[in-house]
């Protein structure tokens, strides 16, 4: 099956996802600036969630630059991915709406720990169907950032109730490690297009 269905439909999900999150953005009732205040922590949730589905959009493109033809298993693996996603308007709102309190921080970064899953079980079963000489297993490697997010959202889970402002800069750190997208695809397709125009 060609790839360029399932491409579209997910970043059809993903603009959909964006929008149900900035229309949980409510303005105040107030015309003072001080009305604002009481938005900060929705903004703030808004703003991280926005980045990470930014993250993962980036990603998911790159990811769809190396396969040829996609398979049951990677269109089944890729609703996994956009069902964990589709979560995150619900995470964001609960979370920003409470004032970063303990138990939605804590489920906001489940969420986040089972799209980190999710993304790289889709990340697997292209690896499998292209083979492990293919253009992605050469430039996934070892994957380091991909193994060290999960670790950092289990830690920040529990340490959600202890301190929900650790929890979240903890979110924030792993999509700073995400921020700058992974130049490893791109220098592998790079490789690939010259060694394609040598011969």
């Amino acid at each position: 099956m060609e790839k360029n269905r399932l491409e579209a439909f997910s970043d059809g999900v993903l603009a959909i996802i964006i929008t149900i999150m900035v229309l949980e953005l409510k303005a105040p009732q107030g015309t003072q600036l001080a009305a604002l205040t009481p938005l900060v922590p929705v903004f703030l949730s808004y703003v991280l969630s926005f980045v990470y589905v930014g993250i993962y959009w980036n990603n998911h493109h790159h990811l769809f630059q190396t396969t040829r033809h996609v398979s049951a298993k990677i269109l089944w693996s890729n609703l996994h991915l956009l069902f964990c996603l589709s979560l995150f308007p619900f995470a964001t709102a609960w979370m920003g709406e409470n004032h970063l309190a303990p138990a939605p921080t804590a489920v906001y970064g489940v969420v986040l720990l089972s799209a980190a899953i999710a993304y790289y079980i889709l990340q697997h079963s292209i690896v499998i169907q292209e083979g492990r000489n293919s253009l992605l297993a050469s430039a996934v490697g070892r994957d380091w950032k991909g193994k060290l997010s999960p670790m950092i959202y289990v830690a920040a889970v529990p340490l959600a109730f202890v301190s929900p402002w650790i929890a979240n800069a903890l979110y924030a750190l792993v999509a700073l490690l995400w921020l700058v997208p992974d130049p490893r695809i791109e220098r592998a397709l790079q490789r690939q297009q010259r060694s394609s125009n040598r011969n």
